[in-house]
């Protein structure tokens, strides 16, 4: 990340936790993200996986300008571009593809890009990044896997994301390497469709408590 993609990377290792959001309905943005803000999170990945996305980005960058906001499975240029028009200030993959981060870089948008394996990480670092998102997490080997990739990637961090919840967070965050975690636990899709902001808004408490018991 550069100058401005310190910052942000700042700001979501202060949270320890990325919430990696759904949004089916783009009514539902800024109540969500209010309820995260109210539960101690100041930071959100809105997923490109519904059609609402870039309404919901835009909606939650003009009512709740506190927010630093993320587009999340980016896949296409066209993706990339729509984030970019809605308000995002980071970009989050799943995969690595060299398009996108270049892209993604050239527009001056921090990109955080998926990897689970030592060649995403040399790619990675082929193209100036020292920060990656490790997905899907624990299928991928979880903890042991990332304290393995450490020892010849010592500079590299990660936000490892895919299965983490309540019960293995505090393990991931132990690792010196974790800046973050992703997760959906405290944002369910249900919650989130159902309107229960305030459940959205407790289980994010608890997250952050968490978190800051695992510091």
């Amino acid at each position: 990340m550069g100058a401005t993609g310190a910052d942000i990377e700042s700001r979501i290792e202060r949270a320890r936790i990325l919430p990696v959001v759904v949004i089916e309905q783009a009514a539902d943005a800024v109540p969500l993200a209010k309820a995260l803000l109210a539960g101690g999170l100041g930071v959100a990945e809105i997923t490109f996986r519904t059609a609402a996305a870039s309404e919901a980005l835009s909606r939650i960058r003009d009512e709740v300008p506190n927010m630093l906001l993320g587009a999340g499975t980016v896949l296409t240029q066209s993706h990339l571009l729509a984030a970019r028009e809605a308000g995002a200030q980071f970009i989050v993959t799943p995969g690595f593809n060299p398009a996108i981060v270049e892209a993604s870089q050239s527009a001056g948008l921090p990109i955080v890009p998926g990897i689970n394996n030592p060649t995403g990480v040399e790619q990675a670092m082929a193209l100036g990044l020292k920060t990656v998102k490790f997905f899907p997490s624990e299928p991928s080997g979880g903890v042991p896997f990332i304290k393995a990739l450490s020892g010849p990637y010592p500079e590299i961090r990660f936000v490892p994301t895919g299965g983490i919840g309540p019960g293995n967070l505090a393990n991931y965050l132990a690792l010196r390497a974790v800046i973050a975690c992703g997760g959906s636990w405290m944002v369910d899709t249900k919650l989130v469709r159902d309107g229960r902001f305030d459940e959205i808004t407790r289980l994010t408490a608890e997250a952050v408590a968490l978190a800051g018991s695992a510091r």
